[in-house]
């Protein structure tokens, strides 16, 4: 009985372990400029939410991280939604950290939007050297997560740059300069490398336990996630970040071409699908902001939205090397009445435009932690058939155990690591069935 209760106790601990290192939230960097605005946030009920990171937190919603990115000097950007500054996502930061959350600081390394179409340099430093650029890199991230750890808003994750697939400080504008391609010249893919070293050098000196992420949006290519990543083989990094929207990055087969290549190139990395959404309303036409249209298989309507959120999380919980997953914009909330928060409706967030209501897919997000929750033990005999034991004699009641009672029924069967399996078990071992924990002769 004692080795019984030794291992049952370890394999539970394995089981803990497991569901506290996987992250679900979202990139929430323009809720204060809501809140500053006053705008109104509704439950799916219709009731009034008082405090938006509050309820991502609760029971209902179930989030344990969030997103954030960081301009350098957004303050003559015309968009509404690029006004996070040092100031603006310290004092966001503070409250995601003190609410309990895991915090992902985005370095954009740029004024305005940094994506794979536009990586220019700050204004303040288009006069610099590449030398001189390379040590600016490095005292600015510096000096930002020194300013954060002193405020009490220590990253957890840091993304030294936002989708830099061709690279990052191209320089000015428009120019074709410093860009990295499969057949730019080596002298770019070292300049690129050279300005990743020095943020991760910051980033290992001021924040040692936090995580260090490299993002890609290539997640539609397998191939070229490979190459990519190849070409970044001696960059000090944690975590493979991913974007990934279906109408730009094609179906959910192709995000699971990448990701297993990912799991077999570089077994060491964990991946985090640190962007992904998808339309409620108005989805644009293909060629005009899309490039494809999966309509058919999830309806551009709040129903269709939380479909692909589920398909989505079935897939990526097949992969054992993906343990993040973080929804882009879910604040989004339309414009309350005389504030000015969105320049243009997105319509991919989790808060219905119109009405304020939070939409079906907030709900659904959570599933992704799920699998990992036992409160009780179900012995299989030979036959098949199931006894049930329950765990108060190994692990304390219910009521000892309050972070397990939120566990769910679930109609499938999952790996102490979160992966689900096609049917029932075929090996012997401990297994995850209907939120609880079960051992499989």
């Amino acid at each position: 009985m004692k080795t019984r209760l030794l291992l049952t106790t370890a394999l539970f601990a394995l089981a803990l372990q497991a569901r506290a290192q996987m992250y679900v939230g979202g990139d929430i960097s323009v809720l204060q400029s809501y809140e500053d605005n006053n705008v109104a946030y509704y439950d799916e009920n219709g009731k009034k939410i008082d405090d938006v990171l509050k309820y991502m937190k609760s029971e209902a919603v179930g989030w344990n991280a969030q997103r954030v990115r960081l301009f350098v000097d957004p303050s003559d950007d015309a968009d509404p939604q690029v006004c996070q500054d040092l100031n603006y996502v310290t004092r966001l930061a503070k409250r995601i950290k003190a609410e309990g959350f895991a915090f992902m600081l985005d370095f954009h390394y740029s004024d305005t939007w940094a994506d794979p179409a536009a990586q220019w340099t700050p204004k303040a430093w288009l006069s610099l050297s590449d030398t001189e650029l390379q040590a600016k890199v490095y005292d600015y991230t510096k000096e930002c997560l020194e300013a954060l750890v002193a405020a009490g808003a220590t990253p957890d994750f840091i993304q030294t740059g936002n989708e830099i697939s061709y690279g990052m400080l191209w320089g000015k504008k428009d120019t074709k300069d410093n860009r990295c391609y499969s057949n730019s010249p080596a002298a770019n893919w070292n300049r690129f490398i050279a300005l990743l070293q020095q943020a991760t050098k910051a980033c290992r000196e001021v924040c040692p336990q936090a995580q260090i992420v490299i993002h890609s949006e290539r997640s539609g290519d397998p191939s070229a996630l490979e190459f990519y990543f190849n070409k970044l083989k001696d960059i000090d990094y944690d975590i493979i970040g991913l974007s990934y929207y279906p109408f730009w990055h094609k179906g959910l087969p192709i995000l699971a071409e990448s990701l297993d290549k990912l799991a077999s190139l570089y077994p060491a990395k964990k991946v985090q699908i640190v962007e992904t959404a998808y339309y409620y309303q108005w989805q644009p036409q293909i060629g005009k902001g899309i490039d494809y249209d999966f309509s058919s298989i999830w309806p551009i309507s709040p129903t269709g939205q939380a479909a692909f959120a589920r398909d989505l999380i079935a897939e990526l919980k097949k992969h054992q090397n993906v343990n993040g997953l973080y929804w882009w914009f879910p604040e989004e909330n339309g414009n309350g009445p005389g504030s000015k928060v969105l320049k243009d409706w997105v319509n991919r967030g989790l808060w219905d435009d119109n009405n304020h209501k939070a939409l079906s897919g907030l709900y659904v997000l959570k599933d992704f932690l799920s699998g990992s929750t036992a409160l009780n033990d179900i012995h299989r005999d030979a036959k098949g058939s199931a006894s049930r034991e329950q765990n108060g004699a190994c692990f304390g009641s219910a009521e000892a155990q309050p972070a397990l009672a939120e566990g769910k029924a679930y109609d499938h069967w999952y790996t102490l690591q979160g992966t689900r399996l096609n049917g029932q078990p075929q090996q012997p071992g401990i297994y995850i069935y209907h939120g609880r924990k079960t051992i499989v002769r």
